[in-house]
């Protein structure tokens, strides 16, 4: 997708903290932020699968020599380490971030409440809320210090319209949306802007995790549809962050076009 001049201005030199970039939409948002800052962009490159950080760092920099890229495997499920592990773990000349986009995120089973291990829930929830929130702590002093910044939360349909046999990650969600509205209504005396983006149907490695590994269960979660994809996601969080700094796209809901709400997905006859 192309941006323009005034949008590559916007993100140029700007140095992102990214999580859940080892796929999906963290992935495909690192390659489009580089893209839309014509390589002018210093990336961090949050998650567990160390392997697959190292690969993607090679991809940009392949297709950007001006890119500056930090493999940082990072467990942001691991909340109450969040800010030691930075603290010692991440260089100083990468300490100064512009952006934290918190993407990572996951959910176990489609059980009903009664049915779900323990285990699980506190899985989801450590890693959608309270890693979002504990890495979100840590950086809030630094933007307000340096008099900026820049914070994305995906949320999710999930968040605004509760659907039976997602209890957990519904909730979770719901938790997402109701910390960034009150950060953002905290942020108005500051140049930091805080935004969400809520995808309803996308299509990534996220249903194979939900369905446990079963690839050919997840499939059929997006049979008779033309979901979305990660880049469709990428382009939206590109958007948001490269228009003026004035400007703050705080809810971001999309769908693919047979989609209207959670509930509500035409599904084409067999």
């Amino acid at each position: 997708m192309s941006y323009g001049p005034k949008a590559a201005e916007r993100i140029a030199g700007k140095t992102v903290f990214l999580t859940g970039a080892s796929s999906g939409i963290g992935q495909a948002t690192a390659l489009e932020l580089t893209e839309a800052a014509g390589g002018d962009l210093r990336i961090i490159l949050a998650a567990r699968r160390a392997e697959r950080l190292e690969e993607l760092k090679k991809e940009i920099e392949k297709r950007h020599e001006r890119a500056e890229v930090l493999a940082f495997p990072f467990d942001v499920s691991k909340h109450r380490e969040v800010a030691k592990t930075l603290d010692d773990r991440l260089p100083k000349e990468w300490a100064n971030v512009d952006v934290l986009i918190n993407n990572a995120g996951l959910v176990y089973g489609s059980e009903r409440v009664g049915e779900y291990a323990q285990q699980d829930i506190d899985g989801i929830f450590e890693t959608n809320v309270l890693g979002l929130i504990s890495l979100t702590q840590y950086f809030m002093p630094k933007f307000r210090a340096q008099g900026h910044g820049d914070i994305v939360n995906i949320g999710s349909i999930a968040g605004l319209d509760p659907y039976p046999n997602g209890s957990i990650y519904c909730a979770s969600k719901a938790a997402v949306r109701s910390f960034t509205h009150s950060l953002r209504k905290e942020t108005l005396d500051t140049r930091i802007r805080v935004m969400e983006v809520q995808p309803g149907a996308v299509e990534t490695e996220f249903s194979i995790v939900r369905n446990r590994g079963d690839v050919d269960k997840a499939k059929a979660v997006y049979k008779g549809t033309e979901p979305l994809v990660a880049e469709d996601i990428a382009e939206i969080i590109t958007f948001n962050l490269t228009r003026r700094q004035n400007t703050v796209v705080a809810d971001t809901l999309v769908f693919p076009s047979h989609q209207a709400s959670a509930a509500h997905i035409y599904r084409k006859p067999e």
